[in-house]
């Protein structure tokens, strides 16, 4: 997976840097097919620093994950866990499509055969 990080308005010095990049690459343990990963930090409220991290993965578009509050490593840390709930969610949605491959197929059958569908039913 390929990691950019850029920053608006400051700097990230590079242990900074290894940080996040070592808690982004650990999404690809929750789904596997991940090409990129952009992190954007907004740094114009030192204060409150701003975190955006945008994940393509293959078949399955684009998560997207933005948040705000006092520290750096506690933004990223947010950021990281929405993520991880959007992917999970995402691979959930996915196995349970493939775990019941014939229930869409089985429904127009019976739509074309109405009179099988009642036969079969009693």
């Amino acid at each position: 997976m390929q990691i950019s990080i850029s920053t608006r308005h400051g700097h990230l010095s590079e242990p900074s840097q290894a940080k996040i990049r070592n808690k982004v690459e650990k999404l690809a343990r929750h789904f596997g097919r991940l090409s990129s990963a952009i992190v954007t930090v907004d740094l114009q409220d030192e204060s409150a620093p701003s975190v955006d991290i945008k994940v393509s993965a293959e078949h399955a578009g684009d998560f997207v994950a933005t948040d705000t509050s006092n520290h750096l490593m506690g933004s990223v840390d947010s950021v990281v866990h929405k993520l991880e709930q959007q992917l999970r969610k995402n691979k959930g949605k996915v196995q349970e499509r493939h775990r019941q491959p014939g229930a869409r197929r089985q429904e127009i059958l019976i739509e074309s055969n109405p009179e099988e569908g009642e036969s079969q039913s009693a």
